[in-house]
Protein backbone atom coordinates (compact mmCIF):
# COMPACT_ATOMS: atom_id res chain seq x y z
CA UNK A 1 0.00 0.00 0.00
CA UNK A 2 1.60 3.55 -1.26
CA UNK A 3 1.94 6.04 1.71
CA UNK A 4 -1.04 8.53 0.04
CA UNK A 5 -3.38 5.16 0.14
CA UNK A 6 -2.23 4.78 3.79
CA UNK A 7 -3.34 8.23 4.65
CA UNK A 8 -6.50 8.41 3.00
CA UNK A 9 -7.09 4.93 4.70
CA UNK A 10 -6.71 6.72 8.02
CA UNK A 11 -8.74 9.68 6.91
CA UNK A 12 -11.59 7.54 6.48
CA UNK A 13 -11.32 5.03 9.75
CA UNK A 14 -11.16 9.14 11.61
CA UNK A 15 -14.02 9.91 9.46
CA UNK A 16 -15.98 6.95 10.50
CA UNK A 17 -15.24 7.15 13.78
CA UNK A 18 -16.46 10.59 14.29
CA UNK A 19 -20.07 8.95 12.74
CA UNK A 20 -20.28 7.12 16.04
CA UNK A 21 -21.43 10.36 17.93
CA UNK A 22 -25.10 9.85 18.16
CA UNK A 23 -25.49 13.43 16.91
CA UNK A 24 -28.32 14.19 14.26
CA UNK A 25 -25.99 14.41 11.63
CA UNK A 26 -25.08 11.05 12.20
CA UNK A 27 -27.96 9.23 11.54
CA UNK A 28 -27.45 6.54 8.93
CA UNK A 29 -30.54 5.36 8.36
CA UNK A 30 -31.17 7.52 5.40
CA UNK A 31 -33.43 5.09 3.65
CA UNK A 32 -36.08 6.11 6.26
CA UNK A 33 -36.04 9.51 4.75
CA UNK A 34 -37.83 11.29 1.71
CA UNK A 35 -35.75 10.93 -1.35
CA UNK A 36 -35.90 14.55 -2.80
CA UNK A 37 -35.27 13.59 -5.93
CA UNK A 38 -38.67 11.87 -6.07
CA UNK A 39 -40.16 14.79 -4.58
CA UNK A 40 -39.08 16.93 -7.12
CA UNK A 41 -40.46 14.21 -9.71
CA UNK A 42 -43.29 14.54 -8.27
CA UNK A 43 -44.06 17.92 -8.40
CA UNK A 44 -43.27 18.24 -12.72
CA UNK A 45 -45.65 15.84 -12.72
CA UNK A 46 -48.55 17.43 -10.33
CA UNK A 47 -47.87 20.36 -12.89
CA UNK A 48 -48.39 18.34 -15.66
CA UNK A 49 -51.81 17.48 -14.17
CA UNK A 50 -52.48 21.13 -13.13
CA UNK A 51 -51.31 22.63 -17.13
CA UNK A 52 -51.96 19.43 -18.81
CA UNK A 53 -51.45 20.97 -22.37
CA UNK A 54 -48.14 22.83 -21.60
CA UNK A 55 -45.88 20.27 -19.56
CA UNK A 56 -47.43 17.03 -21.43
CA UNK A 57 -45.25 13.99 -22.08
CA UNK A 58 -43.79 14.84 -25.92
CA UNK A 59 -42.78 11.09 -26.34
CA UNK A 60 -46.17 10.31 -26.89
CA UNK A 61 -47.10 10.66 -30.59
CA UNK A 62 -51.23 10.85 -29.39
CA UNK A 63 -52.51 12.65 -26.76
CA UNK A 64 -55.51 10.98 -25.04
CA UNK A 65 -56.04 12.88 -22.33
CA UNK A 66 -57.99 10.33 -20.34
CA UNK A 67 -55.25 7.61 -20.65
CA UNK A 68 -52.32 10.47 -20.09
CA UNK A 69 -54.20 11.57 -16.37
CA UNK A 70 -54.46 7.71 -15.81
CA UNK A 71 -51.13 7.29 -15.66
CA UNK A 72 -49.63 10.28 -14.01
CA UNK A 73 -52.20 10.31 -11.21
CA UNK A 74 -51.09 6.34 -10.97
CA UNK A 75 -47.08 7.59 -10.75
CA UNK A 76 -48.11 10.16 -7.99
CA UNK A 77 -50.02 8.31 -6.54
CA UNK A 78 -47.88 5.49 -5.80
CA UNK A 79 -44.67 7.74 -5.26
CA UNK A 80 -46.33 10.33 -3.29
CA UNK A 81 -48.24 7.83 -0.94
CA UNK A 82 -44.70 5.60 -0.56
CA UNK A 83 -43.03 9.63 0.73
CA UNK A 84 -45.38 9.77 2.83
CA UNK A 85 -45.60 6.61 4.78
CA UNK A 86 -41.90 7.31 5.22
CA UNK A 87 -42.42 10.73 7.05
CA UNK A 88 -45.42 9.29 8.57
CA UNK A 89 -43.66 6.20 10.80
CA UNK A 90 -44.89 7.63 13.88
CA UNK A 91 -48.51 6.20 13.61
CA UNK A 92 -49.22 2.63 13.74
CA UNK A 93 -50.14 2.22 10.16
CA UNK A 94 -47.86 4.40 7.97
CA UNK A 95 -48.58 2.84 4.46
CA UNK A 96 -52.40 3.23 5.00
CA UNK A 97 -52.58 6.56 6.34
CA UNK A 98 -50.16 7.58 3.62
CA UNK A 99 -52.27 6.37 0.80
CA UNK A 100 -55.71 8.04 2.74
CA UNK A 101 -53.76 11.14 2.61
CA UNK A 102 -52.77 11.00 -0.84
CA UNK A 103 -56.09 10.31 -1.90
CA UNK A 104 -57.11 13.48 -0.03
CA UNK A 105 -54.30 15.35 -1.58
CA UNK A 106 -55.44 14.54 -5.45
CA UNK A 107 -58.91 15.18 -4.55
CA UNK A 108 -58.27 18.58 -3.91
CA UNK A 109 -56.67 19.15 -7.62
CA UNK A 110 -59.36 20.73 -8.96
CA UNK A 111 -59.46 23.63 -6.50
CA UNK A 112 -55.81 23.87 -6.75
CA UNK A 113 -56.26 24.71 -10.80
CA UNK A 114 -59.09 27.21 -9.72
CA UNK A 115 -56.74 29.53 -7.48
CA UNK A 116 -53.64 28.62 -10.00
CA UNK A 117 -55.94 29.92 -12.90
CA UNK A 118 -56.12 33.33 -11.22
CA UNK A 119 -53.01 33.55 -10.32
CA UNK A 120 -52.58 33.13 -13.99
CA UNK A 121 -54.74 35.84 -14.70
CA UNK A 122 -53.92 38.09 -12.70
CA UNK A 123 -50.18 37.73 -13.51
CA UNK A 124 -50.81 38.57 -17.30
CA UNK A 125 -53.36 41.72 -16.36
CA UNK A 126 -51.04 42.51 -13.74
CA UNK A 127 -48.01 42.63 -16.26
CA UNK A 128 -47.95 45.19 -19.57
CA UNK A 129 -44.83 42.96 -20.69
CA UNK A 130 -46.92 39.43 -20.94
CA UNK A 131 -47.70 38.94 -24.50
CA UNK A 132 -50.23 36.23 -23.41
CA UNK A 133 -51.23 33.34 -21.17
CA UNK A 134 -48.66 30.41 -22.69
CA UNK A 135 -45.61 32.85 -21.98
CA UNK A 136 -46.87 33.36 -18.36
CA UNK A 137 -47.07 29.97 -17.80
CA UNK A 138 -43.66 28.85 -19.18
CA UNK A 139 -41.53 31.85 -18.39
CA UNK A 140 -42.52 33.60 -15.14
CA UNK A 141 -40.94 32.40 -12.08
CA UNK A 142 -43.36 34.09 -9.94
CA UNK A 143 -46.71 31.50 -11.23
CA UNK A 144 -44.10 28.44 -10.99
CA UNK A 145 -43.36 29.52 -6.99
CA UNK A 146 -47.36 29.85 -6.60
CA UNK A 147 -48.42 26.90 -8.29
CA UNK A 148 -45.71 24.88 -6.20
CA UNK A 149 -46.79 26.69 -2.85
CA UNK A 150 -50.79 25.91 -3.95
CA UNK A 151 -50.13 22.43 -4.13
CA UNK A 152 -47.33 21.96 -1.04
CA UNK A 153 -50.21 23.82 1.51
CA UNK A 154 -52.68 21.39 0.68
CA UNK A 155 -50.36 18.63 1.80
CA UNK A 156 -49.48 21.34 4.96
CA UNK A 157 -53.39 21.45 5.80
CA UNK A 158 -53.43 17.62 6.25
CA UNK A 159 -50.75 17.75 8.17
CA UNK A 160 -48.45 15.83 5.97
CA UNK A 161 -44.88 16.57 7.83
CA UNK A 162 -41.44 17.08 5.74
CA UNK A 163 -42.69 16.96 2.55
CA UNK A 164 -44.32 20.27 1.28
CA UNK A 165 -41.05 22.42 2.82
CA UNK A 166 -39.70 19.97 0.73
CA UNK A 167 -41.71 20.87 -2.23
CA UNK A 168 -41.38 24.58 -1.76
CA UNK A 169 -37.44 24.79 -1.05
CA UNK A 170 -37.32 23.56 -4.27
CA UNK A 171 -39.45 26.31 -6.14
CA UNK A 172 -37.18 28.70 -3.82
CA UNK A 173 -33.57 27.57 -5.08
CA UNK A 174 -34.95 27.78 -8.81
CA UNK A 175 -36.65 31.06 -8.68
CA UNK A 176 -35.35 33.12 -5.52
CA UNK A 177 -38.85 32.52 -4.13
CA UNK A 178 -39.39 31.49 -0.35
CA UNK A 179 -42.91 30.94 0.59
CA UNK A 180 -43.78 28.86 3.39
CA UNK A 181 -46.38 25.96 2.93
CA UNK A 182 -47.96 27.10 5.79
CA UNK A 183 -49.06 30.88 4.68
CA UNK A 184 -52.47 31.26 3.57
CA UNK A 185 -53.01 32.94 0.32
CA UNK A 186 -56.26 34.19 -1.78
CA UNK A 187 -57.02 34.44 -5.31
CA UNK A 188 -55.63 36.49 -7.62
CA UNK A 189 -51.51 36.94 -6.24
CA UNK A 190 -49.48 38.21 -8.52
CA UNK A 191 -45.85 37.84 -7.69
CA UNK A 192 -43.88 40.64 -10.38
CA UNK A 193 -39.73 39.41 -11.49
CA UNK A 194 -39.76 38.03 -7.57
CA UNK A 195 -36.43 37.24 -6.66
CA UNK A 196 -35.67 37.92 -3.11
CA UNK A 197 -39.27 37.50 -1.97
CA UNK A 198 -39.96 35.76 1.72
CA UNK A 199 -43.17 34.63 2.93
CA UNK A 200 -43.55 33.27 6.35
CA UNK A 201 -45.34 30.14 7.89
CA UNK A 202 -48.29 32.53 8.97
CA UNK A 203 -48.42 35.32 6.82
CA UNK A 204 -51.92 35.32 5.69
CA UNK A 205 -52.58 37.39 2.54
CA UNK A 206 -56.02 38.29 1.32
CA UNK A 207 -57.02 37.98 -2.83
CA UNK A 208 -55.73 40.69 -5.37
CA UNK A 209 -52.47 41.11 -3.46
CA UNK A 210 -49.31 42.02 -5.52
CA UNK A 211 -45.65 41.93 -4.52
CA UNK A 212 -42.84 42.81 -6.20
CA UNK A 213 -38.92 41.30 -5.86
CA UNK A 214 -37.55 41.81 -2.52
CA UNK A 215 -40.33 42.21 -0.24
CA UNK A 216 -40.53 40.43 2.90
CA UNK A 217 -43.56 39.58 4.79
CA UNK A 218 -42.01 37.95 8.09
CA UNK A 219 -41.65 38.30 11.97
CA UNK A 220 -40.07 40.51 14.34
CA UNK A 221 -37.60 38.91 15.75
CA UNK A 222 -36.65 34.42 15.72
CA UNK A 223 -34.82 34.20 19.34
CA UNK A 224 -37.00 32.44 20.86
CA UNK A 225 -36.78 30.10 18.54
CA UNK A 226 -39.07 26.94 18.66
CA UNK A 227 -40.74 28.42 21.82
CA UNK A 228 -42.38 30.27 19.03
CA UNK A 229 -43.73 27.70 16.89
CA UNK A 230 -47.19 27.54 16.24
CA UNK A 231 -47.65 31.14 17.70
CA UNK A 232 -48.57 33.90 14.86
CA UNK A 233 -45.19 35.75 13.81
CA UNK A 234 -45.98 36.97 10.84
CA UNK A 235 -48.43 39.96 9.30
CA UNK A 236 -51.83 39.75 7.76
CA UNK A 237 -52.04 41.46 4.05
CA UNK A 238 -55.98 42.17 3.45
CA UNK A 239 -57.57 42.20 -0.13
CA UNK A 240 -56.32 44.57 -3.25
CA UNK A 241 -52.99 45.51 -1.67
CA UNK A 242 -49.70 45.85 -3.69
CA UNK A 243 -46.27 46.11 -2.31
CA UNK A 244 -43.58 47.72 -3.95
CA UNK A 245 -40.06 45.81 -4.00
CA UNK A 246 -37.54 45.59 -1.08
CA UNK A 247 -40.50 46.71 1.44
CA UNK A 248 -40.19 44.74 4.84
CA UNK A 249 -43.42 44.18 7.04
CA UNK A 250 -43.06 41.99 10.25
CA UNK A 251 -44.79 40.87 13.06
CA UNK A 252 -47.42 38.96 14.00
CA UNK A 253 -49.78 41.95 14.98
CA UNK A 254 -49.37 43.75 11.80
CA UNK A 255 -52.53 44.26 9.56
CA UNK A 256 -52.03 45.98 6.08
CA UNK A 257 -55.50 47.08 5.62
CA UNK A 258 -57.39 46.83 2.22
CA UNK A 259 -56.58 48.94 -0.49
CA UNK A 260 -53.23 49.67 0.84
CA UNK A 261 -49.95 50.99 -1.26
CA UNK A 262 -46.79 50.44 -0.02
CA UNK A 263 -43.70 51.75 -1.28
CA UNK A 264 -40.32 50.51 -2.08
CA UNK A 265 -37.68 50.03 0.64
CA UNK A 266 -40.67 50.79 3.45
CA UNK A 267 -40.02 49.24 6.98
CA UNK A 268 -43.04 48.42 8.68
CA UNK A 269 -43.70 47.00 12.08
CA UNK A 270 -46.77 48.24 12.79
CA UNK A 271 -50.56 48.30 11.56
CA UNK A 272 -51.25 50.43 8.30
CA UNK A 273 -55.17 51.20 8.42
CA UNK A 274 -57.37 50.41 5.02
CA UNK A 275 -56.56 52.92 1.64
CA UNK A 276 -53.15 54.42 2.77
CA UNK A 277 -50.98 54.80 0.55
CA UNK A 278 -46.90 53.96 2.80
CA UNK A 279 -44.00 55.78 1.42
CA UNK A 280 -40.16 56.96 2.33
CA UNK A 281 -38.99 60.08 1.87
CA UNK A 282 -36.44 60.79 -0.62
CA UNK A 283 -33.23 61.60 0.48
CA UNK A 284 -31.82 64.49 -0.56
CA UNK A 285 -29.26 63.86 -3.91
CA UNK A 286 -26.12 65.29 -4.04
CA UNK A 287 -24.42 65.98 -7.78
CA UNK A 288 -20.44 66.97 -7.76
CA UNK A 289 -18.52 67.29 -10.63
CA UNK A 290 -15.67 64.69 -11.31
CA UNK A 291 -12.76 66.39 -12.82
CA UNK A 292 -10.77 64.72 -15.19
CA UNK A 293 -13.17 62.06 -16.61
CA UNK A 294 -12.02 60.62 -19.83
CA UNK A 295 -15.23 59.70 -20.63
CA UNK A 296 -16.81 62.89 -21.09
CA UNK A 297 -17.04 65.02 -24.33
CA UNK A 298 -15.56 68.30 -22.54
CA UNK A 299 -12.22 66.76 -21.61
CA UNK A 300 -11.60 65.28 -25.04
Amino acid sequence: MSEIQKQIENVVDTILEDYRGNRDIDKMEVFRQPDKDVIIDIIEKLRRIVFPGYFRDKTYRIYNAKHNLSMLIEDVMCNLSEQMALVLQDTETPEADAQKLCLAFLGRIPAVRDMVQTDLQAAYDGDPAATGMAEVIFSYPGLFAITVYRLAHELYVLKVPMIPRIMTEHAHSITGIDIHPGATIGKNFFIDHGTGIVIGETTVIGENVKIYQGVTLGGLSTRGGQSLRGKRRHPTIEDNVTIYANASILGGETVIGQGCVIGASAFITASVPPCTTVSMKMQELQMKPRGNCTGCKENL
